[in-house]
């Protein structure tokens, strides 16, 4: 055996039983080329084409950790333990898997691994076989010169790195795409009829500190008599079955509403809905829904589980809570009960969920609470509608960026209209 200076020594188990460990270099030892992989395992039962192999590692100025199983079930084992190295060396002929089925096998294992197969000169067909079932190059054993297994090596693992980086890209587009779908369902265009009458603003800011679609949801709805329904709901939980379950229950209620649906019945309904869908009894759903009739004197409000809402009158505003029943589907079955609100004139209402107050602003556990966004709220009480909104956001993402910044994601609806003659 050679083992020549900058090059690992690499020797034989003597038995089929663990393999030996290998010299391992340190960083400052490692190639500055940054497609070198750091490790690699060398997959051949030939002792003398290890020989070979380790000659020109030594020589092809690769500085990697080698390793060496005899056979496809020693690699494996060694993957289980050690994880996916820089780069694979598999020889075609092994005692327990030959050809291709070595390669899928081995792939199988170590889906992230790049391979680089070893073959005979009279095999070369085998080698381009092995490439087009997922290996990333192959070698000639005999013919190969220094210079050709360095770029080989090197070009597979950086070959694997751009396929897994491409992967990862489109695994990413699409989730955004599929996050886009469900946003645009979460946050409709309000269905308004008296354009001009009713002053709707609503914005919506999701939490991305763990980059996860939640479930907030709202809408407004005129209906042909006049009267203003909206609604702000929030599933618990984050991710993609919540943002789906809040698309279910927005486009139910925005049904419901049009097909002159009373609300108590109508929040039945929803939460049925919800039991049918939700995978988990731990899933439930608060929300504040809204009833304004025609001459805006006066306002309906019912909330499941939910804050309560802000009233702006001229520069005055006022956290407006009231009964409140349970979340849906904490309790089903439960009968929720309509509230009636005198609305001065002048008046407009802000719906929100609670990702607006819950962010931490302080030491521990300090949060913002209904307390502090009240305050916050009066603080901005001279501005318009759409200022009015953005400031409660901008102010409540400020008071907790230097802690984490906001983990939840945020719906706002903001309802003004003209007092009917």
């Amino acid at each position: 055996m050679i083992v020549r200076e900058g090059a690992p020594a690499l020797r034989a188990p003597e038995s089929p039983g663990p393999l030996a460990p290998t010299q391992t270099w340190g960083p400052a030892d490692r190639a500055g080329w940054l497609a070198d992989p750091e490790t690699l395992l060398l997959v051949e039962d030939d002792a003398g084409d290890v020989i070979l192999v380790e000659e020109l590692l030594a020589d092809s100025g690769l500085r990697a950790t080698l390793t060496w199983a005899r056979t496809l079930g020693q690699a494996k084992e060694r993957l289980e333990v050690e994880g996916v190295p820089g780069c694979i060396l598999l020889d075609l002929h092994l005692p327990d898997a030959s050809g291709l089925d070595a390669v899928t096998e081995l792939l199988a294992t170590a889906p992230g691994a790049p391979i680089v197969v070893l073959t005979g000169l009279a095999e070369e067909n085998a080698g381009l076989a092995a490439v087009a079932a997922g290996a990333q190059d192959y070698l000639i054993k005999g013919q190969t010169e220094v210079g050709a297994f360095g770029r080989a090596v090197r070009y597979a693992a950086q070959r694997k790195q751009v396929e897994r980086a491409s992967a990862a890209l489109q695994i990413s587009a699409l989730r955004a795409e599929e996050n886009a779908r469900l946003e645009r369902g979460l946050l409709p265009t309000p269905l308004v009829r008296s354009t001009g009458q009713i002053d709707v603003v609503a914005a919506y800011r999701p939490g991305r500190s763990q980059a996860l679609l939640g479930g907030d949801f709202y809408d407004v709805v005129e209906t042909a008599d006049g009267t203003v329904h909206a609604v702000v709901g929030d599933v618990a939980g984050h991710g993609p079955v919540e943002a789906a379950i809040g698309v279910c229950l927005r486009v139910a209620w925005r049904s419901l509403v049009l097909a002159g649906t009373p609300a108590p019945e109508l929040i039945a309904l929803l939460e049925q809905m919800l039991v049918a869908e939700r995978e988990s009894d731990r899933v439930f759903v608060t929300l504040s829904y809204l009833v304004i009739p025609p001459d805006r004197r006066m306002a309906r409000a019912l909330r499941a589980g939910h804050p309560g809402l802000l009233l702006r009158t001229g520069d005055r505003v006022q956290m407006i809570e009231g009964e409140a029943g349970p979340a849906l589907g904490l309790i089903p079955g439960y009968a929720w009960q309509a509230e009636e609100m005198v609305l001065p004139p002048g008046a407009s209402l802000v719906l929100f969920t609670d990702g607006l107050f819950e962010g931490r602003v302080g030491p521990g556990s300090e949060r913002l609470g209904e307390e502090g966004l009240l305050a916050v709220a009066r603080q901005l009480a001279a501005l318009a509608p759409a200022e009015f909104v953005d400031g409660l956001i901008d102010r409540a993402e400020a008071a907790a960026a230097p802690y984490g910044g906001i983990g939840d994601d945020i719906a706002v609806v903001h309802l003004g209209w003209r007092s009917a003659a």
